[in-house]
């Protein structure tokens, strides 16, 4: 039976380490996706069966809820909402990993036999408890500043860090009590019990407030770190039970996922204790202006851009959250697919911190059937934006704007951007003047190459394909 479950578990974390080597390309991401899944359905199986903690039919049970839940969420989820999933199915894995732990606990207490779990195994139970939490608390948190539940804003009062470095030590010297009612003889169980609920309670207050002060402009490297800090936890929980996929998924979960936080850090040209103590923007202020010191914004109208576009050569388009809050992605293709079989070449520039979370345009654009290789990232295109006729910039804010470059007084200055500003002609789909997440007002509207087209951009990219086949 041992020489059963520990293939199953090499099977399982081969299918992991290839699930995720086939993530880093978008045209094998689907079959990557497929792949890891499989393999943590035979890490559960091999556990669950092979270790006959459930009987076969409750397994089939779990197996036929779970996955019902999961199908619900998948279609009923609209593609705007995915940053929010994620960040809630981080919180999910945290509890996860805080439940196993604080069962193993209470197991160990209601015995009250030696041997009880020992010092090294109560470190490992202690980390689980605190990350897993944390992630938890912080993980709803970041849900409901991404669906607009709570400000996102960042929030802060007077005091704030000392409390959080108050809560920290409570959570440390509750972990040291865990360590200690374990390390003891006879074993001291009632130590260990208050421990692990001391450290529960105060990393569910920590991860509270460790999220909130962070601001919406930052969320997409919250989101990518809470996704480390709940493969940790599962690496921790792993230790725990002793079981070799949780050790082994929870270690790729969780490496990836702090470099993926390194990468997005860079791409905003900050530190992440920058963005941990210091987050700003947030849900923007106001409706904004019209007027830069003496300077104004052109509009357009959908007639002149459709000229513009269809007599063009090459076209960019550059995505932002305003193209998921619209979901305008479907429209875009239909516009770009018209605009190519006029001989124009369109491409797509994708910022890596575009949206609410890490990779949000690709997943869009995907969705709608855009070409892999029109996808181009931000190193990869910058250099032909000179070269380009016009650029379709449709809600992206921040990650246009030319303050980043020319402004050192501003929030987001030395955040590598996409260089929109150097194209011959821009254009750009907005609601509104309302600045982006950083609240910062964006030169590249001012522009005297710049037009703007006011309004949905689901609608105005369709009266844009109406205009352009009429030419």
């Amino acid at each position: 039976m041992t020489t059963l479950i520990t293939l199953a578990y090499l099977v399982a974390a081969s299918l992991f380490i290839l699930g995720l080597k086939k993530l880093t390309s978008p045209a094998t991401a689907p079959a990557g996706n497929r792949m890891s899944a499989l393999g943590m359905l035979v890490a559960v199986v091999a556990t669950l069966f092979l270790e006959r903690i459930v009987t076969p039919v409750e397994m089939l049970a779990g197996l036929v809820v779970g996955g019902a839940i999961g199908a619900f969420l998948a279609r009923r989820v609209q593609m705007t909402g995915m940053p929010e999933l994620v960040a809630a199915f981080n919180g999910f894995g945290g509890l996860a990993s805080t439940f196993v732990a604080g069962a193993e606990v209470a197991r160990v207490v209601a015995e009250g036999t030696v041997p009880g779990f020992g010092t090294s195994t109560a470190v490992t139970i202690g980390l689980s408890l605190l990350i897993g939490t944390i992630t938890f608390s912080g993980s709803f948190v970041a849900y409901g500043k991404l669906s607009g539940k709570v400000n996102g804003n960042a929030i802060s009062f007077p005091g704030m860090r000392a409390l959080t470095a108050l809560v920290a030590l409570g959570a440390l010297a509750s972990g040291a009590l865990l360590v200690w009612g374990a390390s003891v003889l006879p074993y001291h169980f009632t130590a260990m019990e208050w421990g692990a609920l001391g450290v529960a309670l105060a990393a569910l207050v920590l991860g509270v407030l460790l999220v909130i002060p962070i601001g919406g402009a930052d969320m997409p490297v919250v989101v990518s770190l809470l996704n480390a800090y709940s493969g940790l936890a599962a690496a921790a929980t792993g230790f725990v039970l002793n079981n070799t996929a949780l050790i082994v998924s929870g270690a790729l979960v969780g490496a990836s996922g702090f470099i993926l936080t390194q990468i997005m850090c860079e791409a905003m040209n900050r530190s992440l204790l920058n963005v941990l103590l210091g987050g700003f923007g947030g849900e923007g202020g106001g409706e904004g202006t019209a007027l830069l010191g003496d300077k104004s914004i052109q509009q357009t109208s959908v007639e002149d851009t459709a000229i513009q576009l269809a007599y063009a050569d090459r076209v960019i388009v550059v995505p932002g959250y305003g193209m998921a809050v619209a979901q305008a992605q479907h429209q875009v293709r239909e516009l770009a697919d018209v605009l190519a079989a006029r001989g124009v070449d369109v491409r797509y520039a994708i910022h890596p911190v575009a949206g609410r979370m890490p990779g949000h345009m690709n997943v869009l654009l995907a969705e709608a059937n855009v070409p892999y290789d029109r996808l181009y990232e931000m190193s990869d295109i910058n250099s032909a934006f000179a070269n380009t006729d016009v650029s379709l910039v449709i809600g992206a804010n921040d990650v246009v704007n030319p303050a980043a470059r020319t402004d050192a007084s501003s929030p987001i200055y030395g955040m590598p951007i996409l260089d929109v500003d150097q194209s011959k002609r821009v254009v750009v789909l907005k609601r509104s003047m309302r600045p982006g997440y950083s609240g910062v007002e964006n030169e590249l509207f001012y522009n005297p190459n710049t037009s703007m087209l006011f309004g949905d951009a689901k609608d105005s990219l369709g009266h844009l394909i109406g205009a352009v086949k009429e030419l």
